[in-house]
């Protein structure tokens, strides 16, 4: 199977199964250096493990990160960096009945015919299991994109099924189990007790940003950086849309409203998304995410089994009945890859480049 490749010079390659021994990835690019260990990497996978919440799945994994190779006394080589996640809690019967039939909306069906054989259990390859090794690359890049220019990440949840989350502080995002900029969460928590006990499944929308962003990351036409940004979101299980900046309400406005002001003091405002002709501007980079339903519920659904007859699914199991809730560390930790791609990528072509005019502020004093 290809395609378990992520970035080039900052390239992670992600193994493992849902059920099988362990899950992990490997870096190759990071550069020598690095202060690094497993303390770095286990609170980000702490914010996105299974089993912390009665409204996420029950599965208990502590996802503890082991680093196998690429660190020598605490510091990154340059050398390959293994990263392993073991798997402690599957319980891959629960999975029995659909070797040989299909979940709706779930990838059991196009990996069947694509390769001729699948893993049921959990959804094999296909399972949002495997976007623990993301977190555990991102939050390398994370680090070294904070020590080396400063750049932080951050992400809330800003609706759920058919309610908005208005925005009060990040302050309160980590402090509630659905990542919301909320003080008061009993909302959510009524609407997703109701949602558990019908049997079925909601989206969710995210907000994710980089600030402190470098002027000048990005390339021309295909390597833009909002065009990596989306490639790299879509990456993402369940992920059904990707917006930048203003993203689709751009639709409706006027070109004497979006286009973002250039003033002496900063930019006037930030609808762009902090990109502009595929290059950062230094204003925050905004992404907003459309996740879908969970497609592994109780409820009855149609399908067909494996020889096209008509039978009748029902997914029993632990699963997220929102799995939006712990994806912010996910979209946190593939927008910070594309950054840090992309930051070597300048560095390595643009390095003593003097710009023609000085920066100018992200946004107004």
């Amino acid at each position: 199977m290809s395609g378990n490749t992520f970035g080039h010079l900052f390239a992670v390659t992600n193994f493992g199964e849902s059920h099988g021994p362990a899950i992990g990835c490997v870096i190759d690019g990071c550069p020598p250096g690095l202060e690094l260990s497993e303390a770095d990497l286990q609170p980000d996978l702490d914010r996105r493990r299974p089993g912390t919440s009665r409204y996420v799945t029950q599965r208990n994994e502590p996802d503890a990160v082991e680093i196998l190779s690429g660190v020598y006394e605490g510091q990154t080589t340059g050398t390959p960096i293994a990263l392993l996640i073991r798997n402690t809690d599957q319980r891959s019967k629960d999975y029995g009945n659909l070797l040989d039939t299909f979940r709706p909306g779930h990838a059991d069906y196009t990996y069947a015919h694509k390769y001729g054989v699948r893993d049921p259990r959990g959804g094999g390859r296909s399972s949002a299991r495997l976007t623990a090794p993301m977190v555990a690359a991102g939050a390398v890049a994370k680090k070294w994109l904070r020590l080396s220019h400063g750049v932080q990440f951050k992400g809330c949840l800003t609706q759920i099924g058919e309610l908005p989350i208005a925005f009060e502080s990040w302050d309160h995002v980590n402090n509630n189990p659905f990542f919301a900029p909320l003080a008061d969460v009993s909302p959510l928590e009524a609407y997703m007790d109701a949602l558990r006990k019908s049997g079925d499944s909601c989206g969710a929308r995210l907000r994710v940003v980089a600030s402190g962003m470098p002027v000048g990351l990005g390339q021309p036409l295909y390597d833009k950086l909002d065009a990596d940004i989306a490639y790299a979101m879509m990456g993402i299980n369940a992920v059904k849309g990707v917006e930048i900046g203003a993203g689709f309400s751009s639709i409706t406005q006027r070109g004497s409203v979006h286009g973002d002001a250039l003033t002496p003091a900063g930019f006037a405002s930030n609808h762009a998304g902090g990109v502009l002709g595929g290059i950062s501007t230094g204003q925050d980079l905004e992404v907003s995410l459309a996740i879908k339903p969970t497609s592994s519920i109780i409820t009855p659904r149609p399908s067909i089994d494996r020889s096209g007859q008509a039978t009748e699914v029902v997914t029993r199991g632990r699963h997220d009945p929102c799995v939006g809730i712990r994806a912010t560390p996910i979209a946190e930790a593939m927008l910070a890859l594309v950054v840090m791609e992309h930051a070597l990528q300048h560095r390595a072509q643009c390095a003593d480049v003097q710009p023609m005019l000085p920066r100018i502020p992200a946004s107004p004093v």
